[in-house]
């Protein structure tokens, strides 16, 4: 009887310590290498309820590097393209649906107990005010990082048999495995530290990630 209660205090135990962890780690400056320079490169962050995805302006170098995108459909190329979006996730809840409306039950469950990963990418316009969308000033060197880190970040430049959420993006197969500890927040975050970009420790959740630009990178959002 004893072990049973211990046991159920414990179940519940689990997601207030989840919860909790979610808020303090993203508080505590994770490592990474020290690229500071000039701030002369940006990028955005584009915030869901969920997740995060990364925009990288469409200039003659992204779109040199990202080149295998436009064969899969994203039209980079396009004369009003002028930013890169690129997100990380969930095979399953990813590619699931096009709203948060439409995903499953199993597809949430998939993903909470481990998942191949996707890399999405989609070609945008120019972008209106939004209070989700946050700019990061980076160092030449930092944005050079972070191209490698994302680029490196794909297990296949062949685009998955998935029409997309869109009509103009795209799924590709992902190095690293989902699941409830290494969220697509996490991925941002270890992507982002591995840059040379202050982050927080562990950001599991897209609160996570709020917390982690407001500590860690004041005055460099807008």
């Amino acid at each position: 009887m004893r072990r049973a209660l211990r046991l159920a205090l414990l179940l519940l135990a689990l997601p207030v310590l989840y919860l909790l962890a979610s808020v303090l780690l993203p508080l505590i400056q994770g490592p990474g290498p020290d690229l500071s320079g000039p701030l002369t490169r940006q990028i955005g962050l584009l915030q869901g309820p969920i997740h995060t995805d990364i925009l990288f302006p469409l200039t003659p170098e992204t779109r040199a590097r990202f080149a295998f995108a436009e064969a899969a459909g994203v039209p980079l190329t396009h004369p009003d393209a002028q930013w890169l979006l690129l997100g990380w996730g969930s095979a399953a809840f990813y590619t699931s649906a096009g709203t948060y409306a439409d995903i499953t039950a199993s597809a949430v469950l998939t993903a909470a107990t481990g998942d191949d990963a996707v890399i999405r990418l989609d070609a945008l316009g120019p972008l209106p005010p939004l209070e989700n969308l946050r700019f990061l000033p980076l160092s030449e060197a930092q944005f050079q990082a972070l191209l490698t880190q994302t680029s490196a970040a794909f297990a296949s430049k062949t685009k998955l048999p998935h029409p997309g959420l869109t009509g103009t993006d795209a799924f590709f197969p992902a190095h690293g495995h989902f699941s409830l500890f290494r969220t697509c927040n996490v991925w941002l975050g270890e992507t982002l530290r591995a840059s040379g970009i202050p982050f927080g420790l562990w950001t599991p959740a897209n609160w996570s990630v709020t917390l982690s630009l407001n500590r860690h990178l004041p005055g460099q959002t807008g």
